[in-house]
């Protein structure tokens, strides 16, 4: 699906719909010492405990896109989502 570059949306802050430009949203880096990752780490990775069983989980194979939408007029950044899943996403300038 084709997403225009620049959007016209709420901004809170200036209390008006104002142009904003979108960004696809990229996750950061999971933290090491979150706790997920320490019990990973604790039942697969660690010792001489044999082999751990990973649970079969059917992942979903599109995910609903999410964009940072930055305002043009103060620079307040915020997420928006398309609540519609799809497998390929493109920015366009429109």
């Amino acid at each position: 699906m084709n997403v225009p570059k620049e959007v016209k949306d709420y901004c809170p802050k200036c209390n008006a719909h104002t142009p904003h430009k979108l960004k696809l949203f990229k996750a950061g880096t999971a933290r090491a010492m979150a706790w997920g990752v320490r019990q990973n780490v604790r039942k697969h990775k660690k010792g001489y405990g044999g082999k751990a069983e990973f649970t079969a989980i059917v992942k979903k194979q599109t995910k609903k896109p999410a964009f940072v939408a930055e305002c043009s007029a103060c620079g307040r950044k915020h997420y928006r989502v398309i609540p519609k899943r799809m497998k390929k996403v493109e920015l366009q300038a429109a």
